[in-house]
């Protein structure tokens, strides 16, 4: 059946249709891939975050779908859809999605394991957290590249704060200009403008890889690129990003 989406009425019932379609192929027929569907039509089109969240956790918990358990720990983490944040369970689920292979999972696991704020009930454990990072950066995330890169830009240790400098020769993550630079650069072509802010003056200085002012002015235009190409985006690109402290 074709509907006329300019018609109300039909948009309506096209919707409607919908959410009894999801609920068939979940409940009925068992596909986890169409419960979380589901869950995001009670998500997006009903407004029904309670509900919502009840089918992530379900299709995480019982058919081990990988992007639900990344959004019901969103939604722990948030208190979405659950009335109060609970980080130790939006760790648990983050982990349960990393181990199901989803590599936005891995990387916000690994956040919380690298972030020093003990109200998340969550231990720090930075080598845990980069070991997660980079496995979410293999998998493509490249926001995970990026992170990667700041880590080795700064150095890190249990104790202190992302972006805070390590004490000297107190390192569990040792500062290394070539290892930042390597996760620059795979951030920057999966299309992170933070990275390539970051390679520009890595180049521009010679900081990590060979001084190359060419090299330099290609990727600050690459990063002005993807930026422009960014929609929405209020933030100002700074270039040197987590550069300025090393």
């Amino acid at each position: 059946m074709s509907y006329d989406l300019k018609s109300e009425s039909e948009v309506k019932e096209y919707i409607n249709n919908l959410g009894i379609e999801y609920r068939f192929g979940c409940y009925s027929e068992k596909k986890p891939d169409v419960c979380h569907l589901l869950a995001d039509f009670l998500e997006a089109i009903k407004k029904d975050y309670e509900k919502a969240g009840r089918v992530y956790k379900n299709n995480c918990d019982e058919f081990k779908y990988g992007k639900s358990c990344l959004k019901y720990g969103g939604y722990c983490l948030t208190g979405k859809g659950i009335r109060n944040s609970d980080y130790p369970a939006a760790y648990s689920y983050f982990e349960k999605g990393c181990n199901l292979d989803e590599p936005f999972s891995c990387f916000n696991q690994a956040i919380l394991l690298v972030t020093k704020n003990d109200t998340f009930g969550v231990q720090q454990d930075v080598l845990k957290g980069m070991n997660l990072l980079e496995k979410s950066c293999d998998a493509q995330n490249a926001t995970a590249c990026y992170y990667l890169s700041g880590l080795h830009i700064a150095g890190a240790r249990n104790g202190s704060k992302v972006g805070e400098k390590a004490e000297k020769d107190n390192y569990d993550i040792p500062r290394s200009m070539e290892k930042a630079f390597k996760y620059a650069l795979v951030g920057c072509e999966l299309g992170n403008m933070y990275s390539c802010a970051n390679l520009s003056q890595m180049y521009a200085k010679g900081d990590g890889v060979e001084k190359d002012l060419k090299l330099a002015d290609k990727y600050k235009q690459k990063a002005l690129d993807l930026q422009s190409e960014t929609e929405n985006n209020s933030e100002t690109l700074k270039f040197g990003l987590g550069l300025e402290n090393k």
